[in-house]
């Protein structure tokens, strides 16, 4: 009886959920100005984790129970949402309001890639997470080593390799160039998608064991074995990762913008000897970027009140001190075109040796590569690493180490990988995406 009769407290007219909580503590002055104003519906966001936001946003779509009237989520969450018939997804369709209210002008283009099924787009973009490389200027530069001109791969390692020589004898590298290994697919995937290649296509459609990802999967391979080994695995938010960076074991790693932001308050020690670049090309005149996660807003179609959800969304989204605070604390830029001459992305970063980082990010955020939404990116991924970890295990086995050594294998493992990719594909009757005809 106790408690049924405890006072239950009110739901605000306009809910948002969010599992980010720097996100939320940035909207909170949004949130307040709007409810200062009289005659606006009461608004507020609640955090949860992620795994219970997934849970409670499927079950609202698929059984009814009580949904919020604004959601932000992620690539992992968007992908099961976008699973089914378009009928029954569960996002408002946004892309005429989009279109007709001149929002999508103010939208970096591919930023809306990985919110878009089937030609309709369900959120608004938060981010572009643009990748650069971050670099050990300190000890590259105190060895005389100029990286400003630098434009491919190749000429990346040819420069760099003296930096690896044995110094200690003990019949190791003293360094290595490069943070990545074949146990993290999502760090080959971005330089796949760099080379113009990736797990699928703008139509969603599977090119997995495309000739661009062979010749990239080759190559990175070669890059972590044998007598040519350049790489190391050095994992991000790990500590004996991070030891690896602060003793300068590692000279350069990919650093999308929210990677560097959160290097400015994991690693302090490295303040003033770490700059950024774009990254290398794969072939001279070839993409200098890539890119890596993403975030969006959506309003749930059977949210309460849609128009003054569609409205509070543009106010939290489209808002320039927003941007700035996004910028500023977590060092993201913003998806805003409109906001990209703001000043505040011109100032000096102290942590990457006085360089304006946000202007450096910004310079490649319209060059990101447009990404798929496809609900099976997921398990494309896997296959991918499963791919990339037999390679590794052929190419130590037969002593290959060279790129045209390996690309026929990568080429036969990866037509394995989409094979068995699509045939679960195959298996969803509500998901059907039309194949290119031979």
């Amino acid at each position: 009886m106790a408690v049924a009769l405890r006072p239950r407290p009110m739901r605000p007219d306009l809910l948002m959920w969010t599992f980010a909580r720097p996100h939320q503590e940035m909207y909170a002055p949004v949130l307040a100005a709007w409810n200062a104003e009289p005659d606006r519906p009461k608004a507020e966001s609640l955090l949860l984790t992620t795994d219970a936001l997934q849970r409670r946003l499927l079950s609202g779509f698929l059984s009814g129970t009580p949904l919020p009237d604004l959601v932000e989520v992620h690539g992992g969450i968007i992908a099961q949402i976008f699973r089914g018939p378009i009928d029954r997804i569960g996002f408002l369709d946004l892309t005429d309001r989009l279109r007709e209210s001149g929002v999508i002008d103010m939208l970096n283009p591919p930023s809306l890639s990985p919110w878009t099924t089937r030609g309709r787009i369900y959120g608004l973009p938060h981010d572009v997470h643009p990748v650069l490389l971050g670099y050990r200027a300190d000890l590259i530069e105190a060895a005389g080593i100029d990286l400003t001109q630098i434009e491919t791969w190749d000429e990346l390692i040819r420069v760099l390799r003296p930096l690896m020589a044995d110094a200690d004898g003990d019949g190791l590298p003293d360094r290595y160039l490069l943070n990545i290994w074949e146990t993290n697919p999502e760090l080959i995937d971005v330089l796949l998608l760099q080379a113009g290649g990736g797990l699928f296509d703008e139509r969603e459609r599977l090119i997995i064991s495309s000739d661009l990802n062979a010749e990239a999967l080759a190559t990175i391979v070669s890059w972590t074995t044998g007598t040519n080994r350049i790489a190391i695995n050095a994992p991000e938010f790990d500590a004996a990762g991070n030891r690896l960076r602060l003793e300068g074991v590692v000279l350069c790693s990919l650093l999308p913008d929210w990677l560097a932001g959160a290097w400015q308050l994991d690693l302090p020690q490295l303040a003033g000897k770490v700059k950024l670049m774009p990254l290398p090309a794969w072939r001279p005149g070839g993409r200098r970027t890539s890119v890596m996660g993403g975030t969006m807003l959506g309003l749930p179609r059977e949210g309460r009140d849609i128009e003054r959800a569609w409205t509070l969304a543009q106010e939290l989204y489209l808002n320039r001190e927003v941007a700035r605070r996004l910028y500023r604390e977590a060092g993201i830029v913003t998806a805003v075109r409109a906001f990209w001459d703001d000043p505040i992305f011109d100032e000096p970063n102290p942590f990457f040796s006085g360089q304006p980082a946000g202007r450096l990010y910004i310079d490649q955020a319209p060059h990101v590569p447009v990404r798929s939404s496809s609900p099976y990116h997921r398990l494309a991924l896997a296959a991918l690493g499963d791919a990339a970890m037999a390679l590794k295990m052929q190419a130590e086995q037969h002593r290959l180490s060279a790129p045209s050594q390996l690309k026929p294998l990568a080429r036969a493992l990866l037509a394995q990988a989409e094979q068995r990719v699509r045939r679960q594909m195959n298996r969803n009757v509500f998901f059907q995406i039309e194949e290119p005809t031979p």
